[in-house]
């Protein structure tokens, strides 16, 4: 089987497509301690459907750090967005955990699996200092894999490209000195697309994720960071994004696109 150990990390070779027996074996190297019940549960059987549906092709997980506080950001395309990216993680060696809209911890099922996964929530119109931000903050501090899509919603570009991002991720970032790992995710739009009530896996759908090296805010970090700061590294942020989804593609993004319009 084409495997690669990499620093006590079981990961595919790069670039290889995973056919459904990959992508079974793929699976049995996820991270599983600290998961919860309810959420181990939910990526064991979200991860069974994805290895029906979809064939993945994974790069660049050696950018996630093997332990310590981290932000992965990544674009978002769709609601299957979070189960690759989580899958992309745990193959990585780390468990992630999701800035996500409060209304999902009353519901039914859901709502376990939200707070067995520790997973954090947002409450809109809730000042950025209180809340989902001090608790992501608390998260990274210690040790945790958190994930971020900074557009906080689906791209509203006609070719899918990111758009602007908002500045939570730059804030925490800067606020904690965490690494901030960009990710590109391809795909899912085409395996649930925007508004579909059920994916579409005949014929199976490729998802390519690829991640490349922490974003370098060095230079920003200091006192509290103006709004100029903080766009500067949302900014970059959404530019590093970007390239990685140019290179996925292996087309050129539109000119002022690149994560900032």
């Amino acid at each position: 089987m084409a495997l690669l150990r990499t620093r006590d990390r079981w990961t595919p070779l790069e670039g290889e497509l995973l056919g459904f027996g990959r992508m079974q074996a793929y699976g049995r190297r996820f991270a599983r301690d600290g998961r919860g019940a309810w959420y181990h549960v939910a990526i064991e059987v979200v991860w069974q459907l994805l290895t029906v549906l979809s064939r993945f092709r994974v790069r660049g997980g050696r950018h996630i750090p093997a332990a310590g506080g981290v932000l992965v950001v990544s674009n978002h395309l769709s609601f299957a967005d979070p189960a690759t990216l989580t899958a992309f993680c745990l193959g990585a060696g780390r468990v992630p955990r999701y800035l996500a809209k409060a209304s999902l911890w009353p519901a039914p099922v859901l709502g376990s699996v939200m707070r067995s996964g520790r997973h954090i929530p947002v409450h809109r119109g809730a000042p950025t200092a209180s809340g989902a931000y001090r608790d992501a903050v608390a998260a990274v501090r210690a040790g945790e894999c958190v994930a971020i899509f900074p557009e906080a919603t689906f791209s509203g570009d006609p070719a899918h490209w990111p758009m602007k991002g908002k500045t939570g991720a730059a804030r925490i970032a800067l606020e904690t000195g965490v690494p901030v790992v960009p990710v590109a995710n391809w795909g899912t739009h085409e395996l649930l697309p925007a508004g579909a009530w059920f994916p579409r896996g005949v014929p199976r759908r490729t998802v390519e994720l690829l991640a490349g090296p922490p974003v370098d805010l060095s230079d920003l970090t200091g006192p509290e960071p103006t709004r100029a700061v903080l766009e500067e590294a949302t900014a970059r942020i959404m530019t590093a994004v970007t390239a990685l989804l140019a290179e996925i593609r292996d087309e050129r993004p539109p000119a002022g696109g690149n994560g900032e319009g």
